[in-house]
């Protein structure tokens, strides 16, 4: 049924195409999917990684212009595109993990010494998101993002030096935050408890109820480190949120006191163990505790630096998160856009006055255009956020509040964008879109992208709060239409406090998106 004979574009409507044979179709489509799917040449392939790993100081590596590190990463990385994603067992998945981090390519410090890289990393590796989905990209970012730059960022000079160590040992990392009753819906809200016993000098972690086992753990599986998350108590006293460097594994095996479970199949990714994790009575040692700004001495918890809370500091892994996620997106929607236009400029259609390729059809040929417009844009401002979050890093600074807020707004604004672009490409380029290894089976990759590092909702929720409550205090500051919004918002909470800003949602979301266009004309204006 995929190769009947159709019009594209109605002959009663201009009388101009209609589709080519079966076959001709048929051959067109093999045509660009075998050169898409086409093996790399051995020789292009490079040495194995180990071999390159071991033929390369890290001085060497640390010195190489940008230009030649992409060309050594992507070499390092050449091998990925021969996974096969449906049979791949974890096992097999994470040890392309390790072997790519044993590589020294990128540094785990690279986050702050050499914040390009990481992002060029991230941004190299989504290239081949559309032919192997999310899974090897998001074991990549929970490793060197979460679990490495939460060491990084929260960790005292000590615990920081331990990364050099985990990666000559190509030990992986995860990150458990999210729980089973606080997702990505949820904000920062955190049931596992770590309990400090001043007589033995340890922490508790502890699970203590099912809502609280850590959810949705990706690479919780196979990860031999975790940074997890829970509420310090102290003589019965909660001190909030902190993060713990532990053990997850040993041997291979769960350290005593923490059963893991598999999340299920999912429509993707499937090459990517996601966990629930349980902890009870899991003991860890006083160093475990990421202690660069808090740290606990004798039976008192010290805060080493005032106006600071730990609180604060764990969310400074979204903002580099946010930029990767946002580029990632783009990096998918840019190769399923170029591969679908190498189809529909070869792909031929019978017309009156002779063939002419599928990409002349004007809805087509819009949305390559429209797209391309759209994504130099998107570009553009993301470039700047990352510019500009790349002299924080290296400064070890906190971001300002203009960059905060332009790095929300990218997060939300590429992913959506690129979701209604793949979307809108999906619907109008035909069968070729229903084939595997077109790229198109792998869409659910900009899902994943939506709900992670901030939920798009969630951000559009905390934008909108946050202009209602300038406007309570500044009314008649503002854009008339962004004043017209709080108004209706602000009146709606007056009459229902419980239910008024829910029963309102559109006219949040409505704001939302005003306060995006505003904040990416005012940031890119500056």
């Amino acid at each position: 049924n995929f190769w009947r004979p159709k019009r594209i574009w109605g002959r009663r409507i201009t009388g101009r195409f209609s589709v080519t044979s079966p076959i001709m179709l048929s051959r067109s489509l093999r045509s660009v999917l075998s050169r898409a799917a086409r093996p790399v040449p051995h020789a292009a392939r490079g040495a194995p990684i180990a071999a390159r790993a071991l033929s390369m100081s890290r001085d060497q590596i640390k010195n190489m212009s940008n230009e030649d590190w992409e060309g050594e990463f992507t070499k390092a990385t050449v091998d990925l595109a021969k996974m096969d994603i449906r049979g791949i067992s974890y096992k097999e998945s994470a040890q392309r993990m390790r072997e790519l981090l044993k590589t020294g390519l990128l540094r785990h410090t690279d986050l702050e010494s050499n914040p390009e890289r990481f992002f060029l990393a991230h941004r190299l590796l989504a290239l081949h998101a559309p032919q192997l989905g999310p899974g090897f990209w998001i074991r990549f970012t929970v490793h060197y993002n979460l679990m490495a730059g939460s060491v990084l960022g929260l960790g005292s000079p000590a615990q920081v030096s331990l990364l050099d160590d985990m990666q000559d040992a190509g030990d992986l990392g995860c990150f458990s935050l999210t729980e089973k009753l606080a997702g990505v819906s949820s904000g920062l809200v955190v049931m596992t408890t770590a309990t400090w016993d001043a007589a033995s000098q340890t922490f508790e972690l502890q699970s203590p109820a099912e809502g609280a086992y850590k959810n949705w753990i990706s690479q919780g599986i196979m990860a031999d480190k975790t940074v997890v998350v829970a509420d310090l108590l102290m003589d019965g006293k909660s001190y909030g949120p902190h993060a713990f460097l532990m053990n997850l594994r040993e041997g291979g095996e769960p350290v005593k006191g923490v059963t893991t479970g598999d999340m299920g199949r999912k429509t993707i990714g499937n090459d990517l163990d996601n966990a629930w994790i349980k902890f009870d009575k899991v003991k860890l040692p006083k160093s475990a505790l990421l202690n660069r700004y808090a740290d606990v001495e004798g039976s008192e918890y010290i805060q080493k630096v005032k106006g600071m809370p730990v609180f604060h500091m764990i969310g400074q892994r979204l903002f580099t998160g946010r930029v990767a996620v946002a580029q990632a997106a783009l990096m998918f929607r840019k190769k399923l856009f170029e591969t679908t236009k190498a189809y529909a400029s070869s792909k031929q259609c019978w017309t009156p006055k002779g063939n002419q390729p599928l990409i002349n059809v004007p809805q087509i040929k819009d949305i390559f255009a429209q797209n391309d417009r759209k994504a130099a844009a998107m570009e553009a401002f993301l470039a700047k956020c990352e510019s500009r979050l790349c002299q924080v890093l290296r400064e070890n600074a906190m971001p300002q509040i203009q960059l905060v807020e332009a790095i929300a707004v990218a997060k939300v604004k590429a992913v959506e964008e690129s979701i209604v672009m793949c979307h809108n490409l999906q619907n109008e380029i035909g069968s070729y879109a229903l084939m595997s290894g077109t790229g198109f089976e792998q869409k659910d990759f900009l899902t994943c992208c939506k709900f992670a590092e901030g939920d798009s909702r969630v951000l559009m929720q905390k934008m909108s709060r946050d202009r209602v409550k300038l406007h309570s205090k500044k009314p008649s500051e503002g854009d008339a239409e962004e004043l017209r919004l709080c108004q209706v918002l602000t009146a709606a909470i007056e009459k229902d406090k419980v239910n008024g800003w829910d029963d309102n949602f559109e006219s949040v979301y409505e704001l939302a998106e005003l306060i995006m266009a505003r904040t990416m004309a005012e940031f890119m204006a500056s």
